[in-house]
């Protein structure tokens, strides 16, 4: 569970989140909608402990980021566009990730490569990536460890109709082992098809989560 409370940030003294109170439960997957520079970014930052709140709490299953712990454990993260390596391949800067952490064996990497549509063996390096190739590599570095907790920004950039089936399998196998997942992404039909529940961003604030159903 997350649950951020109060929270508020300023950046080179902007208001970028204001007055955030929500609770995030495990099984769920929540889009969030909101045009350009609402804050959603801004808000998956903050749950990913990439950013600390001026004020108000975020706290991951009872423990506090910034105080009790510097960001969630099991998490995997898409923000932004996915940065790697230049001059190593695929297999190989995705090698480095897991070293990390010690928690992807050789062959879940390779799985996970297979499970985007991206040859584990392939010898090109990633700065010869197609924009696809790149993010589907990273979809993989961001579920390739089990997270519990998937924070995913605008994952369906450069992916054509094969890279967006390819993805939706691996999002619905998070999805039914329960893992709590937050997403953004601007095609509404394919939000409202993800999300269990829709946070509407507006101006650095949040709506209580709706069901999709409703």
């Amino acid at each position: 569970m997350i649950q951020l409370e109060n929270v508020n940030k300023k950046i080179k003294g902007k208001m970028v989140l204001q007055d955030i109170n929500l609770t995030l439960e495990s099984g769920k997957t929540y889009g969030l909608r909101g045009i350009n520079g609402s804050g959603k970014t801004m808000l998956m930052r903050m749950i990913a402990g990439l950013i600390y709140p001026d004020s108000g709490r975020v706290l991951v299953d009872g423990k506090c980021l910034g105080r009790d712990i510097s960001f969630p454990e099991h998490m995997g993260l898409l923000i932004e566009n996915p940065v790697f390596l230049d001059s190593y391949t695929g297999m190989q800067n995705l090698r480095l990730l897991a070293e990390l952490n010690g928690k992807a064996e050789e062959s879940a990497i390779r799985n996970v490569l297979e499970q985007v549509g991206l040859d584990p063996d392939d010898r090109r390096k990633y700065r010869k990536y197609s924009f696809g190739m790149k993010q589907r590599l990273g979809i993989a570095s961001a579920v390739m460890e089990e997270p519990q907790i998937l924070i995913l920004d605008e994952p369906l950039n450069a992916l054509d109709k094969d890279g967006i089936e390819l993805f939706e399998k691996i999002l619905f196998e998070r999805k039914r082992k329960n893992c709590l997942i937050v997403l953004a992404c601007h095609d509404e039909q394919k939000l409202l098809k993800y999300a269990d529940r829709i946070i509407e961003v507006e101006n650095g604030r949040c709506s209580e989560p709706v069901n999709v159903s409703d």
